[in-house]
């Protein structure tokens, strides 16, 4: 049976949400700019915010994208949602809302479309970079129409490595993957803002991105663009993580057999070998 969204029909909304990721970034960029400390921030847990801003791209990017496409659905950070029989648009508004209320400008808008059960299209804007990335599944990775590709290092000792942690999983356990990183020479940080963190693999400018739990919106669109770009990327079932949420891990190639103790922490196998992302 042929797919109601063929190729004409991606890039289309490729192109519409590099648009509007790019024009909402830049305008949450802004409004960050011009209210300075005076942002309203809500607390929705313990190191878990959200900001006007937050709510105001949000709904941007919804009326944005479903005044194109009404056939689609939408499941959003703050406004929630769920994917739908048709497309389904999952929508970070600021990815990393913690440093956007700081100043600390590693933080993003982060757009992905799936289809048919499968993870379709990826689009960051980086406010660091005020660049998108995008890619389109089979089509490789771009930064403003200039291709990106993983790192080639082998060595680990040459390594950087990004971990991701939040409240909702162990402590300890984070620690011990530190203490594995460190003790074969990696060095490593945590940014706090996944989809950055998943670029940043992408264009290699680190080798390992992983977070034992982060929601659908969070990954899909970064996951997508560094598999794109090359990484291994590895995470469960689209399906689960549209329910649930679940781990993340996207790293260089060459360090694959230095990360193998992490798919057998969460039991997983790489992206290009299975067919349900």
């Amino acid at each position: 049976m042929s797919s109601a969204f063929d190729s004409s029909v991606l890039e289309a909304r490729a192109a519409a949400a590099i648009e509007i990721a790019r024009r909402v970034g830049r305008e949450a960029a802004r409004f960050r700019t011009e209210m300075g400390s005076g942002l309203k921030v809500e607390n929705k847990g313990l190191q878990d915010f959200v900001t006007v801003a937050d709510r105001n791209a949000e709904r941007a990017i919804r009326d944005g994208l479903l005044a194109r496409f009404p056939q689609d659905t939408f499941m959003g950070e703050e406004t929630g949602g769920r994917a739908g029989s048709a497309g389904t648009w999952v929508v970070d508004p600021i990815d990393g809302t913690t440093n956007y209320i700081r100043g600390f400008r590693h933080w993003g808008v982060s757009i992905a479309f799936c289809a048919e059960g499968r993870l379709e299209i990826g689009v960051v804007y980086d406010a660091a970079k005020d660049s998108v990335v995008s890619a389109i599944r089979g089509r490789g990775a771009f930064r403003e129409g200039a291709l990106i590709l993983a790192a080639a290092t082998n060595d680990p000792a040459n390594a950087i490595c990004i971990l991701g942690h939040s409240r909702k999983t162990s402590f300890d356990e984070h620690l011990a993957v530190s203490r594995r990183l460190h003790e074969r020479g990696m060095d490593y940080r945590r940014m706090g803002a996944a989809a950055i963190d998943l670029l940043r693999v992408a264009e290699g400018a680190a080798d390992l991105y992983y977070e034992r739990h982060l929601n659908a919106w969070d990954m899909l669109a970064g996951a997508l663009i560094a598999f794109e770009a090359g990484a291994k990327v590895v995470m469960p079932a689209l399906s689960a993580l549209l329910s649930e949420g679940g781990p993340v891990v996207a790293y260089s190639p060459g360090l694959a057999r230095e990360f193998e103790f992490i798919l057998e922490i969460e039991g997983l196998a790489p992206m290009a070998d299975r067919s349900d992302f």
